[in-house]
């Protein structure tokens, strides 16, 4: 990514398991900013409806040259058209779900804030490392990926890096510059306006 360039976005569903809700939610959003990429985040296990929601959600985002990915569900890539899967187990399953997929399906790795997970993610496979979260957050141990990491990523290694987490109007400006993409759901599916509030995100983005 060269100084020039913008990170381009990855949209991260709303917790909406029912499809017709799922994509009312989701059109205006995607209407609001170019998107590059949709990730299916469901807080269910209810196989059925992941895959109705895939269902609802694919011809949507490929009808706009929108790559979609699930959550995790590697074996659900190929068998509903997906273009690939998100792990959000660091690098722990990169190997076995590039071997699942191919060469040709996206592989996406979480690695928090570990310089070593991403690496070792990025050794095993992955087409892209997403680091976070990237803003302050009271959640869990409270671990923040500050923009240090996301430089020393970007000067050192070529495979693209994702900002994910917390993500606000503070910290995009900073992180613009020195990540490949930015994974927004959270900061704007609470808002009363999510189209709007994300408009406001992109034009933090600058440039």
């Amino acid at each position: 990514m060269t100084e020039t360039e913008k990170p381009q976005l990855c949209l991260i569903t709303p917790p909406e398991p029912d499809p017709s809700r799922l994509t009312a939610r989701l059109l205006p959003a995607l209407d609001a900013a170019e998107v590059a990429c949709v990730r299916l985040s469901l807080p269910t296990r209810n196989e059925d409806q992941i895959i109705r929601a895939a269902d609802a959600l694919r011809d949507l985002c490929h009808a706009r040259d929108i790559a979609l990915l699930i959550d995790d569900h590697v074996l659900m890539v190929g068998r509903l058209g997906l273009d690939g899967v998100h792990l959000t187990d660091a690098a722990r399953s990169v190997r076995g779900a590039r071997r699942a997929l191919g060469a040709d399906a996206i592989v996406g790795a979480f690695c928090g804030a570990s310089r070593h997970d991403g690496m070792t993610a990025g050794e095993a496979g992955a087409d892209y490392v997403c680091f976070g979260p990237a803003g302050a957050t009271t959640l869990g141990r409270g671990e923040r990926a500050g923009v240090d990491l996301f430089q020393w990523w970007s000067e050192l290694i070529e495979i693209p890096v994702v900002a994910e987490g917390a993500l606000g109007e503070d910290t995009i400006p900073t992180l613009a510059p020195v990540a490949d993409f930015l994974a927004i759901g959270e900061e704007i599916w609470g808002a009363e306006d999510p189209a709007l509030r994300l408009k406001r995100l992109v034009r933090a983005i600058g440039g």
